[in-house]
């Protein structure tokens, strides 16, 4: 009963804040620039999602084609892996050309804003891990 309720208070935070996790993505760090370098920031990103919007579609329609097909009383194995493909195939195509508009972003910009993106990008990472010892033979 306290797991539910804990579950049910902090959806109801979240829902109630209207957002999701702060990710670390470059993308999220985009909202750490300063004001007009992210208004500029976000606007290249909106224009690669319109550019983009075929591609969006299609994974969409993929992801929803994979779930009708787990539904079924028989799973065509074949028929999901190719609904699958063809959902990562949308998913990797968009990310590649929100990588390169962010690259081209960090290219124009200064040295503050490539940094402000940098610890976006290494918090996403994660801490270094250690390094082992090396064990002899």
């Amino acid at each position: 009963n306290v797991c539910l309720a804990g579950a049910l208070a902090g959806g109801a935070v979240w829902v109630r804040s209207g957002k999701q996790g702060q990710g670390y993505s470059l993308e999220a760090a985009g909202g750490r620039l300063p004001d007009q370098q992210r208004m500029l920031f976000r606007k290249a990103l909106r224009e690669v999602r319109r550019e983009s919007r075929d591609i969006i579609l299609d994974g969409q329609q993929a992801r929803r084609e994979a779930a009708d097909l787990l539904r079924q009383p028989v799973l065509d194995t074949a028929a999901l892996s190719a609904a699958l493909e063809r959902a990562r195939n949308a998913d990797i195509t968009l990310r590649t050309r929100l990588e390169q508009r962010i690259t081209e972003f960090a290219a124009a910009g200064s040295a503050e804003a490539r940094a402000v993106l940098a610890d976006g990008l290494a918090r996403r990472a994660g801490p270094q891990p250690k390094a082992e010892p090396k064990k002899s033979p």
